[in-house]
């Protein structure tokens, strides 16, 4: 196979960001049968010539010359540069092809990833959500500036894997205050003598403009990263946009000098209207920043929320944690039907947002950690001693770190609620939490990113044995015999050990009879308060490596009254 040669070639397959596949016959070319090509922008069902870009030993990668025979499911794409921006993978696919290829996309990833049986997975799925208006519904939307070969000033979106601007100020994933907001910064700019920012040389002013809208309120918010801190006659382009652009709240301009494709820098400042923006998403309402991370999609994120809270099963009694918090969206949904949410999140920021956020939506049974999730969730449950009913993940695409799953493991929640956006993750985790005691119960993959080939995917996975049913021997009075337990608040009662003490019998009662968890650091400093020698606990926590809060009243008494309970005292 050489680069450049050209093959008319079947499309029967589709790849994971929305590729054609096809497979080559014999022929004079080929060492072998069935060699595979990669085909950008080629529909399942095409019949297409593709030219050879890098070729691979058994596959190569193509680009679409011609389309010979059109798919079925073939449609002429909204927006005219969609094959040379690249955003939108899927959008010469219908609808309804692109829905049942995400769909299949997380059934195969958990059949071959996750090792999970085909029927199984069939069953346990329920129906994709899709949309309704697949179309112009991102409420964010960062343009680079920059020059074109005729020296004009353009705004748009790399093309993909490059950094080639596409000119592009309408997209049709975006909404209709972008074309306003930017014909009037590029205009200003031109007028104005403001340079683009050259990434070749590092000089020039103007490198991005953010916009972003609140569904909900109509408010829209408009901050220019500059490579510099400010520039001439800010007020005045402030002016202009409050006054032309509909919805108009927050103008800011944001500092990155960095030689860097970071798009962002760490300084802020507000040249009119307020910092932030509003929106509500299933009645509460949200601030956003700049540089706050929210859901693109507001339509499909309360989908999906919605869904999470579904499966977490709350009662109003569970203590509940939400780690990859962000700014607290999914912790506040699931407060206003928990006993208790902690939330966790790295980014600083976004603690403080979701902390402002609870409070303006009057809820104050949600606490916020800042912190790696795989660092916070061990730290907290080591010292802390903490437990959980129920966890709810939300992981960037590189999925759960290690340590966090097995923290998630020790503490053993009764339900597990991974929400995930790449399924290939997703179903890795998955394998490795139903090695070790959980069990997948039901799924749902959300289209929240309409055109391109992303999905996300809810689901649900419970402790095997969380609700489970055992016979245990007992005695009452002078008989003994074999009675069914339906709870685990019943076997604590029920069961009388007759080996030596330990601290994980003395936990295990307190958790079933009381609903929580005990440090064994707790049981340790209750026994050396009653004077207990430390020898009848072999696992006991004899001293503290770190600082920590001493026990409640009410951890002292369940562990006071477990040590009556099996007559230690």
């Amino acid at each position: 196979m050489q680069k450049n040669q050209i093959f008319t070639v079947k499309i029967t397959d589709m790849g994971t960001d929305g590729e054609g596949i096809g497979h080559l016959e014999d022929s004079d070319a080929l060492s072998g049968n069935g060699y595979t090509l990669f085909v950008k922008d080629a529909v399942l069902g095409d019949t297409v010539r593709a030219k050879v870009v890098k070729p691979k030993k058994g596959y190569a990668f193509a680009r679409l010359e011609e389309v010979l025979e059109p798919s079925p499911d073939r449609v002429e794409p909204v927006c005219a540069y969609a094959r040379q921006c690249g955003g939108c993978q899927l959008q010469a696919v219908s609808y309804e092809k692109q829905l049942a290829f995400k769909d299949r996309k997380v059934k195969n990833n958990l059949i071959r990833i996750g090792g999970f049986a085909p029927d199984f997975v069939e069953e346990i799925m329920e129906a994709p959500v899709g949309m309704e208006h697949p179309f112009h519904y991102r409420n964010k939307a960062q343009f680079p500036v920059g020059m074109d070969k005729n020296g004009r000033l353009i705004a748009g979106f790399y093309a993909g894997r490059t950094h080639t601007i596409i000119e592009n100020r309408d997209c049709a994933l975006g909404v209709a205050e972008n074309k306003i907001v930017l014909d009037i910064v590029l205009d200003f700019c031109v007028e104005k003598k403001i340079p683009a920012y050259d990434e070749t040389t590092g000089k020039g002013l103007l490198r991005h403009v953010l916009i972003r809208k609140g569904f909900s309120t109509g408010q829209i918010m408009v901050c220019l990263i500059l490579n510099g801190s400010s520039f001439a006659a800010e007020q005045e382009l402030a002016d202009r946009l409050f006054e032309k652009v509909p919805g108009m709240t927050s103008f800011s301009v944001n500092s990155n000098t960095e030689r860097t494709n970071v798009i962002m820098g760490s300084k802020t400042r507000t040249i009119r209207g307020k910092d932030r923006i509003e929106d509500t998403i299933g009645g509460l309402v949200f601030t956003i920043s700049p540089q706050s991370f929210y859901q693109v999609n507001p339509v499909q994120t309360e989908n999906i929320y919605s869904q999470a809270l579904s499966y977490a099963g709350l009662t109003g009694n569970e203590t509940v944690w939400d780690l990859y918090c962000g700014i607290g969206t999914i912790s506040l949904f699931l407060a206003r039907q928990a006993k208790q949410v902690y939330g966790v999140e790295i980014v600083p920021q976004a603690i403080d947002d979701a902390r402002q956020n609870a409070v303006r939506n009057g809820i104050d049974n949600a606490k916020f950690y800042v912190g790696k999730a795989e660092e916070v969730l061990p730290h907290l449950y080591e010292t802390e001693g903490i437990f959980a009913d129920v966890i709810v993940v939300d992981p960037p695409r590189k999925g759960c770190d290690e340590e966090c799953l097995n923290t998630i493991l020790k503490m053993r929640p009764k339900r597990l609620v991974y929400v995930s956006c790449d399924s290939a993750t997703l179903a890795r985790d998955l394998k490795y939490l139903c090695s070790q005691g959980y069990e997948l119960k039901c799924g749902r993959a959300f289209d929240n990113f309409p055109m391109g080939g992303h999905v996300e995917t809810v689901v649900l996975l419970s402790h095997k044995k969380a609700d489970s049913y055992i016979h245990i021997d007992v005695e009452f009075g002078e008989g003994e015999g074999k009675i069914p337990v339906d709870s685990i608040a019943k076997r604590a009662e029920a069961y009388k050990p007759k080996e030596k003490v330990t601290y994980k019998m003395i936990k295990e009662y307190i958790e079933a009879k009381y609903g929580f968890k005990v440090h064994t650091a707790y049981i340790a400093e209750v026994k050396r308060d009653l004077g207990l020698p430390m020898y009848d606990a072999p696992n006991a926590v004899e001293e503290l490596k770190q600082p920590r809060k001493h026990p409640t009243p009410e951890k002292v008494e369940a562990i006071k009254d477990a040590l009556r309970y099996f007559a230690v005292i």
